[in-house]
Formats: C-alpha cells, sequence, structure tokens
C-alpha cells in the first residue's frame, strides 16, 4: 500500500497570497505547500481523501487517471471546494464520496447543482456524477476497496474524521484526541497528522510540539507531519524533530 501526500499546507496554502516572509520567499521546494489531500493505493485501487481548491492540479502532478472512491474529512472549505474537477474522473459512473453524517447535508447544500434533489439538466452541462455515503463515527467502512475505521477528531465548532487503515493510522485535522481513540491509534507503522506551526497553542489545530507527543503516546513507528503554515521553514524545522518524525512534503509517496 502506498500514500501520496497530494499538498500538505494549510488553509492559506504557501506561500500566503500577499506574503513576503522567508517560508513564501523560499527557493526550497518542499516550502511550496497546495492545500490537503492524500492518494491511497494499492494495485489498481485508489483512494483520494479530501478535495482541496488544487486538486486539478494535484491530480495531473500525479498522474492519476481513475479513482475508486472519495473520503471526506469535513466541509471546510480547503479540503472540499475542489470537488468539482471529479467530474472528469466520473464519465463512466458513479463515483462513491464517503462523509460523515453530519457533513453530508452541507455538502449537498453548497453543491446543488450536482448532488442535490434537482441536478442541473442544462445541456452540454458536465458534472461530477458521485453517490454520496454517509458514515458514523467508529463505523468500519469500505472504500474503494480498502478497509477504513472512522475516527473522530475535535476541530473547532466541527469534528474531522481521520482513519486507521490496516498499520496506517490518519488524524487531518484536530485538536485535540478523543480518551477513547487512543486505543484506534495505538501501534500503527505510519501515523499521517496535521500540525500548523511550532509556537503557541491553535484553537482548532496540533501544533508541531503537540502531534510529536501524540506520536510518542501512539509508539507510531514513523509520523509525517502535514497541514504546514508558512510559519514552517522545512528544512531548519525538520533538523530539530525526533528521526521517527518527519515533514511531509507536496508530491511525497512513501510505502505504508
Amino acid at each position: 500500500m502506498r500514500l501520496r501526500f497530494l499538498g500538505t499546507g494549510t488553509s492559506f496554502g504557501v506561500p500566503v497570497v500577499g506574503c513576503g516572509c522567508v517560508v513564501c520567499r523560499s527557493a526550497d521546494p518542499r516550502n511550496r505547500r497546495s492545500r490537503h489531500a492524500l492518494l491511497l493505493s494499492d494495485g489498481e485501487r485508489r483512494l483520494l481523501v479530501d478535495t482541496p481548491p488544487e486538486l486539478r492540479l494535484q491530480l495531473l502532478a500525479a498522474d492519476v487517471r481513475r479513482l475508486d472512491a472519495v473520503y471526506l474529512s469535513h466541509a471546510h472549505a480547503d479540503h472540499l471546494h475542489g470537488i468539482d474537477d471529479l467530474r472528469a474522473l466520473t464519465g463512466s459512473g458513479p463515483l462513491p464520496l464517503h462523509a460523515a453524517e453530519e457533513h453530508a447535508a452541507e455538502v449537498r447544500a453548497r453543491f446543488p447543482y450536482f448532488l442535490g434533489a434537482e441536478r442541473s439538466r442544462q445541456p452540454g452541462t458536465v458534472l461530477p456524477d458521485l453517490d454520496l455515503r454517509p458514515f458514523r463515527d467508529r463505523e468500519e467502512i469500505v472504500a474503494g476497496g480498502f478497509r477504513l475505521r472512522t475516527i473522530g477528531f475535535p476541530h473547532g465548532a466541527t469534528t474531522s474524521y481521520g482513519f486507521r487503515c490496516g498499520g496506517l493510522a490518519v488524524i487531518i485535522d484536530g485538536k485535540r484526541v478523543p480518551e477513547d481513540a487512543w486505543p484506534l491509534l495505538a501501534g500503527a507503522d505510519t501515523l499521517v497528522m496535521n500540525a500548523l506551526w511550532r509556537g503557541k497553542p491553535h484553537a482548532t489545530h496540533f501544533t508541531v510540539d503537540e502531534a510529536v507527543s501524540v506520536a510518542a503516546r501512539c509508539g507510531a513507528a514513523r509520523t509525517w507531519l502535514t497541514h504546514l503554515t508558512h510559519r514552517v521553514d522545512h528544512g531548519p524545522l525538520e533538523a530539530t524533530l525526533p528521526a521517527a518524525v518527519r515533514l511531509a512534503r507536496d508530491g511525497l509517496e512513501i510505502e505504508v
């Protein structure tokens, strides 16, 4: 099983529009971060995690020509608003879109022209053909042939859903690990989790140091930090991290 980091940035992306900081002006390609997305693959199976605004460019860069399913972590714009780009990959039939029950209605409301009760029927219009499949927290689902145990993490006023898939544990957005979720993360070979920056705590996301503590408690063999802001300079920060904790970068592909 392989995991590709299609995008590793936070909601602003990096460089940030209008910013002239050192990281935004950096020549290091690891400091260029599109919004968050993952691609899980195993043989011919492909599962996309999230549909950010840069999705078209990410799929082209990864030479993705087909998908078996999509998993949506939550309905924030930086994780959802590239969903229309899926129309290029749904011509042969509906593509399963797995989203938590509490997010499904919001997704339908934001995209009524292809997910609402009255799909657009304008001649010549090409629409994403998606089969929205709601799930519940801690439910075991099969998405694109991958068996996932969904795990909800508090993320401000909403819940962001990561998952456990074999030796892979994913915390996409979140601020806290619910106490009864720790056993679902324990002993992961690979842990992927959000970490905005090193510094003062954030209200809805883990910081780098908080993420390192989570990784240690999970006992993860290797941890990759993602959802990084322009306050993270890849090389200098990674040099200070424990050997088992690394910073992800756009386009990185790892074996799980």
